[in-house]
């Protein structure tokens, strides 16, 4: 098992959901959390538990992607994962969507992987080892009705890390997804918290602790996809 101790790991979206309870669980492992959100004033909040690093981004700019790695090598010298979780989606059908829409999930949800591996990789590469974990969704592998952005944003965030993963495999660099079903969070302006998503939703602990498991494998060892759904949810 690779034990996280001092390990210095860049999650995205880390303000809310997912990504602020998978900032706190690495933290308890003993990691450095390099947290990256657009919102100042919660990850400042975070910042405060996790004792780690904020800084506030937009993964969908190239000029943003790069500020956060190389400050996160300036403050500490060194980047051992990444955890790609920062994402938006909605909802409709498809010819009432706007193209300002499709583009807005696109950017975040592909972009915004694509710009953050782009200036960790290299790094990865010179010290011959690191880790990529995306967060992407069971709808990475099935459609649905209304989903028509946001199930083709994930498709292709899991192309692009598949893709990668063959590609950085030879320098000792991992490249693994984790997709979950139904997530009781703040995701397309719900509410996280209901009596009714408490029966019939994962939490964002359940999911960070997924990432933990995928971080935490042994070093020769690599988990390209670990999905996970409530037990509630068909697939």
């Amino acid at each position: 098992m690779t034990d996280l101790t001092d390990h210095v790991i860049i999650v995205s979206g880390a303000s809310r959901g997912i990504g602020r309870a998978t900032a706190l669980l690495l933290a308890l492992q003993g990691a450095t959390v390099v947290a990256v959100a657009r919102s100042a004033d919660e990850l400042a909040e975070l910042t405060l538990k996790t004792q780690g690093l904020s800084i506030v981004a937009d993964v969908a700019d190239e000029a943003d992607a790069a500020h956060v790695v190389a400050e996160t090598l300036r403050h500490f010298g060194r980047l051992d994962a990444l955890v790609c979780n920062a994402g938006v989606g909605s909802f409709n059908e498809l010819e009432n969507f706007s193209a300002v829409e499709f583009d807005r999930i696109f950017a975040t949800n592909v972009k915004g992987t694509f710009l953050l591996c782009k200036f960790a990789v290299p790094h990865f590469k010179a010290q011959r080892r690191g880790h990529v974990v995306g967060v992407t969704s069971d709808v990475a592998r099935r459609t649905f009705a209304h989903g028509t952005a946001y199930g083709a944003s994930k498709y292709a965030q899991d192309a692009l890390l598949a893709s990668l993963r063959k590609e950085v495999r030879p320098h000792g660099i991992k490249v693994s997804v984790v997709m979950p079903g139904l997530v009781d969070t703040y995701f397309n302006e719900a509410q996280p918290g209901g009596l009714e998503a408490e029966k019939t939703h994962l939490r964002p602990a359940d999911v960070a602790q997924a990432i933990r498991y995928v971080l935490e494998a042994p070093a020769h060892v690599v988990i390209d996809e670990l999905t996970l759904h409530p037990l509630t949810q068909e697939w």
